[in-house]
């Protein structure tokens, strides 16, 4: 963990959350002059970006001198005490709207707060406004009709990725802490790859979703989720577990009878960790300029000392592995399908059976739980493989942060890379489809850069629930090849 904060040292635009709130209750910082100054930063920067479509100003003022009267009065602080931090549009705040970039929902407040959310505020984190979504979560890149588009902090004319990319633009460029963003298909994980960020998916159902739906949300339940999570995204892996302890656990009925605690990182040395690792394959092939990037971090881990297997899990298929996500995915999206569209997908299952898409929106239920029981069996698999290994290694994405591409369909965009173009919607799911289809816990983390300057993210996969052994390895990844930096055009401290 970071020691006592050096306040001649400590910059209060790229300070980790860790560092912040030991300030603020050091009071190095008063929590309304890091509020002030973390405001004069979006005034700067945000309109560069446009990473926040909402701003929380006035609760903000008030929370944040509400947090200095408390410690004043010696009040124990939460370990998130005066800390500024953004959330992701599609999570409800009260007096805010949760549009996912529908019109429709475009100044429908919600009268509820997520359940994820209250536990950021509970710790003591000051919400200073929510980040910028693709249009129902439904892209790798942040722009819509209602916000616009949401550009990277390392080259403004390309994406910071999607659905998190708003959230992930803003921690990348000093504007607040941290944040919270979901991820079924990649949205936390590629956006911190391509923006130079600490990134975590969490345990399936380990944070709640509660109140992570479009519109305003009034204490009613939503879809069960097989795939979906919500987590943070950080400048700092410790981070990322200073989060997660706030956010994870036990909600409603569920808290009578259990509690949860995140179990420790299986080892504190690099050199103690066994590591699998497959960075390359034939089905998605990795860019060269990403794939540089990985060999010198492989190189890194090699000299640490640490063992490391080269090879998928034995009895692993990845593209089977990849038609069950498809599937799931495909069933979830189509949910709320209309009847026409429902019975033009089954004239299509029934000439086609093999049309994934088709068949998740037509099939029997039957061939849902078919499909369940494989993403479980696939658990049971990767559960097995950590019975001998402690982490696995994959890529995050097989690009770096490529520019705005806004053409539709979207199944004919393509992505430039060194050797060639490739296809966008089959492409970018592939490497975090593994850690999705498992429900087991998935960290990137920062490596290096391309040629270009571009930031490359490596995923880190660990056991089921032992989201800490993941983050751990992150963290002491961070010592032999270096962690977050801040974007040059950003870098600048104390609102300058």
């Amino acid at each position: 963990m970071e020691g006592p904060v050096d306040a001649s040292a400590f910059n209060p635009s790229f300070a980790t959350a860790v560092e912040t709130a030991d300030a603020v209750r050091g009071k190095h910082i008063s929590a309304s002059e890091l509020l002030d100054m973390t405001f004069q930063r979006i005034d700067r920067h945000n309109p560069t970006l446009n990473a926040i479509v909402w701003e929380n100003r006035e609760e903000a003022v008030a929370r944040a001198k509400h947090a200095d009267d408390a410690l004043a009065k010696g009040n124990a602080p939460g370990v998130l005490h005066g800390v500024p931090v953004t959330i992701k549009e599609s999570f409800a705040y009260r007096g805010s709207p949760s549009t996912w970039g529908l019109p429709s929902l475009n100044g429908a407040n919600s009268p509820r707060t997520a359940v994820a959310v209250e536990r950021l505020e509970s710790a003591g984190a000051i919400v200073v406004g929510k980040t910028n979504v693709p249009v129902m979560l439904g892209d790798w890149q942040s722009y819509n009709s209602i916000y616009g588009t949401t550009n990277n902090p390392w080259d403004l004319t390309r994406t910071p990725g999607g659905s998190t990319g708003g959230g992930a633009a803003a921690v990348a460029a000093g504007l607040g802490c941290l944040t919270i963003g979901s991820d079924l298909s990649g949205s936390i994980r590629i956006p911190a790859h391509f923006c130079g960020v600490y990134g975590h998916k969490p345990s399936l159902e380990l944070v709640s979703l509660a109140g992570f739906q479009p519109g305003p949300w009034d204490g009613s339940p939503g879809y069960p989720m097989d795939l979906s999570v919500a987590g943070p995204l950080a400048r700092s892996a410790r981070d990322l577990a200073l989060a997660l302890n706030a956010l994870g656990g036990a909600h409603g009925d569920d808290a009578k009878a259990w509690t949860w605690r995140m179990p420790a990182p299986r080892h504190t040395r690099l050199d103690d960790f066994r590591i699998g690792y497959v960075l390359d394959d034939a089905i998605t092939p990795v860019a060269s300029d990403i794939g540089a990037v990985y060999e010198k971090t492989l190189s890194a881990l090699s000299n640490a000392g640490a063992q490391m297997e080269r090879g998928w899990p034995p009895g692993l298929d990845p593209q089977a592995q990849m038609n069950t996500f498809a599937y799931l995915l495909f069933a979830f999206v189509t949910a709320d399908m209309n009847d026409d569209a429902r019975k033009q997908s089954r004239t299509r299952f029934e000439s086609n059976p093999q049309d994934i898409a088709a068949a998740a929106a037509a099939a029997p239920h039957a061939r849902w739980l078919h499909e369940t029981r494989r993403r479980l069996a696939v658990r049971a698999l990767w559960q097995k493989y950590f019975e001998s290994h402690d982490v696995f290694l994959l890529p995050t994405t097989f690009t770096a942060a490529f520019p705005h591409d806004h053409s539709e369909p979207i199944d004919r965009r393509v992505v430039d890379t060194p050797e060639g173009k490739r296809p966008y919607a089959r492409d970018m799911a592939y490497w975090i489809s593994f850690a999705t289809l498992a429900g087991v816990p998935a960290t990137v983390a920062p490596v290096g850069r391309t040629g270009a300057g571009l930031p490359v993210g490596l995923q880190i996969v660990a056991p089921m629930w032992e989201d800490g052994t993941g983050i751990e390895f992150a963290a002491l990844l961070s010592d032999r090849v270096g962690g977050f930096t801040a974007p040059p055009a950003f870098a600048a401290a104390n609102g300058a």
